[in-house]
């Protein structure tokens, strides 16, 4: 005597129509990730490109130190968008999304962060009234403490995560 059927259970997935349309959704997925992952290398190359381009062309008038942290910020950028098309590439081999890349994106935005806040406060600085630096510094103070803060607890939870056995990471699948 066959059980009864339990609305909402597998059975409607082992329809062969069913796996063909789930296969086909799954291979959609995988090309995408792939399209996403191409896209990331391309723009990896593209910014490259036109930040040492930017830096080796620019005036000599123009003072090193800015052109030189504009170069610095950019670098970190296609650090950050590399990291992000190696996720995608294990992504693709293990089919198992891992939270270090991230965790590590985050720790590179945070201090590309600082580094582009610094600069940016040199230059504006020169441009402001004396009365409001004390103001605009205070914000830099806020900003690069938030970002140290930020920094602090993504090294942590990395810490915490690589102290983990490996068979006990998670990962999300």
């Amino acid at each position: 005597m066959p059980t009864p059927s339990v609305p909402g259970s597998d059975e409607k997935f082992h329809r062969p129509s069913m796996r063909w349309w789930l296969g086909f959704m799954d291979q959609l997925d995988r090309l995408g990730y792939v399209a996403a992952g191409f896209s990331l290398l391309a723009l990896c190359v593209i910014i490259f490109v036109h930040a040492w381009y930017i830096f080796l062309a620019r005036p000599v008038q123009l003072a090193l130190l800015p052109a030189a942290l504009k170069l610095l910020n950019d670098l970190l950028l296609v650090i950050i968008l590399l990291e992000l098309f190696r996720t995608v590439v294990r992504f693709l081999q293990t089919e198992v999304l891992e939270l270090e890349p991230y965790l590590s994106v985050g720790i590179i935005a945070c201090t590309r962060r600082l580094l582009t806040a610094s600069a940016e406060l040199s230059y504006q600085l020169e441009l402001v009234a004396k009365e409001t630096r004390h103001e605009l510094f205070q914000q830099y103070l806020m900003d690069v403490g938030l970002n140290v803060i930020v920094i602090i607890i993504l090294i942590a939870g990395l810490y915490l995560l690589r102290s983990r056995p490996s068979t006990e990471r998670p990962a999300v699948s």
